[in-house]
């Protein structure tokens, strides 16, 4: 076959009975044309929206409830995924402490910290000021748990009262270092 009459076969050009251009109706509630109401997930407000404005289209338009069950199916994606974190509650009567912790990694260590979550401390924000604060790497790794790239404990017992003044040094405890 031709070059010319494949590409005759791809574009049929303007059918017949059919007029240019194409009017297309969209959903006042999702925004979408009126035929893809049912994937918006807002089909009850969809139908409530389509009986009020264009009722006469809704006759001719299908717009179903019922995926086959009652609750959502959600996509999975692969990989671990992130955990929902549970935060620690203040325990009632309970000391609140902060440990910090030195851990060797390899020939390397780490500065653990422990128990800033007990003074409702945001760990996401005190991680990202220790990361600025000492120029190295910092993570939340766990619960209640903040990791700080390099040996930063010595300073950490002036910094972190001097930046929340409801943890004070008393709070703080030394556990030394962690043997391998």
């Amino acid at each position: 076959m031709s070059e010319a009459g494949d590409i005759a076969s791809l574009a049929p050009g303007p059918i017949e009975g059919v007029e240019y251009p194409l009017k297309v109706l969209y959903c006042g509630q999702c925004t979408m044309p009126l035929e893809y109401c049912d994937y918006s997930g807002q089909t009850e407000l969809c139908r409530a929206w389509a009986t009020q404005n264009v009722p006469d289209l809704l006759e001719g338009l299908n717009i179903d409830d019922s995926k086959g069950g009652d609750e959502k199916k959600h996509q999975t994606r692969g990989g671990k995924g992130s955990k929902p974190v549970k935060e620690k509650k203040k325990a009632s009567g309970g000391v609140q402490k902060v440990t910090v912790q030195r851990e060797p990694r390899g020939k390397k260590s780490v500065t653990v910290i422990k128990g800033l979550a007990t003074f409702e401390i945001d760990l996401k924000v005190a991680a990202k000021f220790f990361a600025q604060k000492f120029a190295c790497g910092s993570s939340v790794t766990g619960n209640d748990e903040i990791v700080i790239q390099g040996d930063v404990k010595d300073d950490l017992f002036d910094l972190i009262p001097g930046k929340w003044a409801q943890v004070t040094e008393e709070h703080i405890d030394d556990l030394g270092d962690k043997k391998r």
